[in-house]
């Protein structure tokens, strides 16, 4: 009897038993009730096992399947956790004394649900309770303890759920690790570490969660003294914010929070700090990494959930931003006293930030001056109103630059009020009026407002042309690329928007006086002497222009489309006019030498400095009142144009041409090389004295009609001439040829009328099926006159009367053919 009690005579009879045990290897599952029992009653909490079985190595024991943990039907009809496989380990103690003890429950892959009623109560809370109000034994309790331990409740890879009454939100910490024990006689602890994410989402790097911690017994759970530390790290920004609110907002950078919780429930004091390392907008590459942090402590009651005693703080700089004050109820508050404050922030800082997120900000923007502003929060329960914002704010004297060249904006210091927004249910910032001098003695005056979801300025005044686009540049708002000087009266709003690092719009009107704007790719500078711009958010329109180029003065509308990628997607709407337009001026403007061909001007092959002409998208009308050609000028001229990525097409062109009149259509395809061309149309009443004049040579007087279809390639004017092939009509009326005498005639030939085709090739005309009436007869014309002014023709009227002339237009020679009396003369 003395030996069964001694310490051999234990370990002789735990042997003996572990042998029986292993041998005999009773039904485990008649102990099933037994089990579910002992679990039940550490848990507090009704609990179902479907099978069990007995498990002798590494530890005696019973593996479990489909292990299920009810919850209170107050929170939910859901078990509160549900494991398929749970090891139960035994205490060997409790063996000898004839108990059923578990000593270790090892959850794989549970789910556990955590749900919170209406009266804002957690399922777990009942859980902690019954825990503190159980007399039973620490985890690891000591030999010859009667009591129960509280088993070591631990799982691996579990998933924690989160419901708010029926609804189950799409919240959850999954590949969660926990482990629960009690510590000591009146202290229990836990370790918690898990990756939260969203059910409705493919989330994949939000860091992850490490949660440990203790608490005491005590007689009710507001007044549990209880101490945790929860460290959240490894959270990438833009993940984090879908987790947040359901949307990637851009942003990256990698998140960390700590948070240190003492004290109880009641009077609980919490420390946090948070940071987001490199943070910066997902298209912003290189640069300096920007850190940004916080620290806040405060005390928190949940008798009556009320933070008291809030400070917080955020360096910015050799600045920084506070928080401080009280508010009673987290998600909803009743009442509120909290001041946010922003004391010697220098909007260098503030710049940097900007640059980071993604803002229209120049890289080589600096900022001097500092930023002082205060804002009150407040609420009053017993008041029916909502929450109240008052604030002001002001900067020191503002001095902004952005490199060498980019010039400087000095703003004398700026005043600002914030006010509770109840259309957005968010702030709003009414930045009052300051004067910006631009160049002018009279200032332009700007005032803005400032939102939640964007900003807008308004820029009213004087100012010169070149000190206003280097301060849109300097700040990073859409300005044209161009140098140019001169004034500009305008009225402008500026708006843009804090998320998607989009640009700014402009909008408004400006009037343009004495500009001289220099155009990159262009030989010449582009005076406006007047131009009224309207810049709409879709288009912009110059209802009234007036303006000179290359020597010609212009007049009329323009309007193109705004936010295209590419000049060759932003189709421009012309109605232009002109006195005088000469191509060989158009030609030296584009050109990179002087002397090319006026076709030359839009043609690739001519090298120009603006590519984008080739590519340029332009419909409208032209109009001048003469158009010079190599000498050769036409009146009242008018076409509707098309350019379209290098094809020109001239339709319904009109023209005073040699006293007559000209009706065609031009085309040529500069996107081949050598550009092509072809025109076709018809002409009436010409005054073929005037062609005389334009060749240099009077050889013909009369009135001509006609019609014509050619086709061209060429990149010179030989090539052109040489290349150019088509059909011709021409009939004359009244017609003289004063360098022609026939044989028998004393004076120049005379025609009543002449009639011919022709065909152009090879630099040639060949006549076909010609006529000419002559006041002694009809003769029958054809053969050949080229280009270079010379000619081989035949003239057929009887066996007397006919007649070969060649030579040179100014010089021909007429010979009789075949009676030899039929002779012709030079004219004396």
């Amino acid at each position: 009897m003395r030996f069964l009690r001694s310490k051999k005579g234990a370990v002789a009879i735990g042997a003996m038993l572990l042998l029986a045990l292993f041998l005999v290897r009773p039904g485990a599952n008649r102990l099933r009730a037994r089990i579910v029992s002992s679990i039940s009653l550490a848990m507090g909490r009704p609990v179902d096992v479907s099978y069990v079985s007995l498990r002798l190595l590494p530890q005696p024991g019973f593996d479990l399947q489909n292990f299920v943990v009810h919850d209170d039907p107050v929170f939910s009809a859901e078990p509160a956790i549900r494991a398929s496989q749970v090891t139960a380990v035994l205490r060997i103690s409790s063996l000898l004394r004839g108990r059923l003890e578990i000593a270790r429950l090892s959850l794989s892959e549970p789910s556990m649900n955590l749900v919170r009623n209406s009266q804002g109560r957690w399922n777990i809370e009942a859980l902690l309770q019954r825990a503190a109000s159980i007399a039973v034994a620490p985890t690891s309790k000591a030999k010859g303890e009667t009591r129960p331990g509280f088993p070591y409740i631990e799982a691996d890879g579990g998933r924690i759920n989160f419901k708010f009454g029926q609804e189950k939100k799409p919240y959850a910490l999954t590949d969660a690790d926990f482990a629960l024990w009690q510590d000591s006689e009146n202290t229990w602890g836990m370790r918690l570490t898990a990756q939260p994410t969203r059910t409705d989402f493919n989330l994949s790097d939000t860091g992850v969660l490490h949660v440990d911690g203790s608490w005491q017994r005590a007689a009710s759970l507001h007044d549990t003294p209880l101490r945790f530390n929860l460290l959240w790290e490894r959270g990438q920004l833009g993940q984090v914010s879908k987790l947040a609110d359901g949307a990637d907002q851009g942003w990256r950078g990698t998140v960390q929070v700590s948070s240190l919780m003492m004290g109880t429930p009641a009077n609980l004091k919490v420390t946090a700090a948070a940071s987001v390392q490199d943070f910066r907008r997902y298209d912003v590459l290189g640069g300096a990494a920007l850190r940004l942090a916080a620290r806040c402590s405060a005390k928190y009651s949940s008798l009556d959930q009320r933070l008291s005693d809030l400070a917080c703080s955020s360096p910015v700089g050799t600045g920084k931003l506070t928080a401080e004050g009280s508010l009673t109820g987290l998600e909803n508050p009743r009442d509120c006293d909290v001041r946010l404050s922003a004391l010697d922030v220098p909007l260098q800082s503030l710049v940097a930030l900007a640059m980071r997120a993604g803002a229209s900000v120049p890289h080589e923007l600096i900022a001097g001056g500092k930023l002082d502003a205060t804002l009150k929060l407040s609420r009053d329960q017993d008041e029916n109103g909502g929450l109240q914002a008052g604030g002001t704010g002001e900067t020191s004297i503002v001095h902004l630059k952005a490199g060498p060249g980019r010039g400087e904006l000095a703003l004398a210091p700026v005043h600002f009020s914030i006010a509770r927004d109840a259309g957005n249910g968010g702030f709003s910032v009414e930045v009052s009026p300051f004067n910006v001098i631009l160049g002018k003695p009279a200032p332009v005056v700007v005032r803005g407002r400032l939102e939640r979801s964007g900003y807008e300025l308004h820029a009213r005044g004087e100012a010169q042309l070149k000190r206003l686009l280097q301060a849109a540049q300097l700040v990073g708002w859409p300005a044209p690329p161009v140098n140019a000087d001169g004034a500009a009266k305008i009225d402008l709003q500026i708006a843009g928007g804090w998320r998607g690092g989009a640009a700014p719009q402009t909008t408004g009107k400006a009037q343009l006086r004495g500009v001289r704007a220099e155009v990159a790719g262009l030989n010449a500078p582009l005076d406006i002497a007047a131009a009224d711009v309207v810049l709409g958010q879709n288009e912009i329109k110059v209802p009234m222009l007036n303006a000179s180029l290359a020597g010609t003065d212009w007049r009329g509308l323009l309007q193109l489309p705004r936010a295209c990628a590419r000049e060759e997607k932003c189709p421009v709407h012309f109605n232009l006019g002109a006195d005088a337009i000469d191509t060989n001026a158009l030609a030296r403007l584009v050109a990179d030498h002087a002397q090319l061909p006026w076709y030359r001007f839009l043609s690739a092959t001519t090298k120009p400095r603006v590519p984008f002409l080739v590519g340029l998208r332009a419909s409208g009308k032209l109009a001048a009142g003469h158009l010079f050609i190599h000498g050769f000028a036409a009146g009242r001229v008018s076409a509707d144009a098309e350019l379209d990525s290098g094809k020109l097409r001239l339709s319904n062109l009109r023209a005073e041409v040699l006293g007559g009149v000209h009706h065609g259509e031009w085309t040529a395809d500069f996107t081949v090389q050598p550009p092509a061309y072809r025109g076709s149309g018809s002409f009436d009443r010409v005054a073929l004295a005037q062609l005389g004049v334009a060749m240099h040579d009077a050889w013909v007087t009369g009135t001509a009609s006609g019609t014509y279809d050619v086709t061209a390639f060429g990149g010179s004017l030989p090539q052109v001439l040489s290349s150019a092939s088509g059909h011709l009509h021409v009939d004359a009326h009244d017609a003289t040829l004063p360098h022609l005498i026939l044989t028998g005639s004393a004076t120049q030939l005379r025609a009543n009328r002449i009639a011919a085709n022709l065909v152009l090739q090879d630099g040639k005309l060949e006549i076909k099926e010609g006529k000419l009436e002559a006041p002694g007869g009809i003769y029958q014309v054809s053969g050949t006159a080229s280009l270079a002014k010379t000619w081989d023709l035949q003239l057929t009227r009887d066996s007397a009367h006919n007649f070969n002339i060649t030579g040179t237009l100014a010089t021909p020679h007429v010979t009789p053919v075949p009676a030899p009396e039929t002779r012709a003369a030079l004219k004396p």
